[in-house]
């Protein structure tokens, strides 16, 4: 049997205004906007992604990939959670405490949308 390498790499999310959500995730998260193309009126597709990341995330008008008014929730594992919420709060983005958990350390944070992050630095067993 063939082995298949499965990579994820975009996950839509629903946003009502596009530029607000584009100067979130770009300006104020630091994210790299990878694309912004307005096809045609009625038609743009804005992709971001976090630095190191193989997945990129994308919304825009006209696309049709989620039903309006949907939310996400996506968990995205950082290295050290502490230096994740500096950043986050550096950029003046609201995010929570540290939330320690016998399987992690999480931080969270939402987009102006409802999209739900949830960033979790992996706690191995030693």
């Amino acid at each position: 049997m063939t082995q298949l390498d499965w990579k994820i790499e975009l996950i839509p999310l629903a946003v009502s205004d596009v530029d607000r959500a584009k100067a979130f995730y770009g300006d104020q998260v630091g994210w790299n906007v990878d694309f912004d193309n307005t096809v045609h009126e009625g038609l743009r597709f804005v992709q971001v992604t976090p630095q190191g990341s193989a997945c990129s995330f994308c919304f825009g008008v006209g696309l049709e990939m989620m039903p309006e008014g949907s939310s996400q929730l996506i968990q995205v594992v950082v290295p050290d959670a502490d230096a994740a919420r500096a950043y986050l709060r550096e950029r003046e983005v609201d995010c929570s405490d540290v939330d320690e958990l016998p399987w992690g350390r999480f931080v969270y944070f939402q987009d102006p949308d409802g999209n739900r992050w949830s960033l979790q630095q992996i706690i191995r067993a030693g």
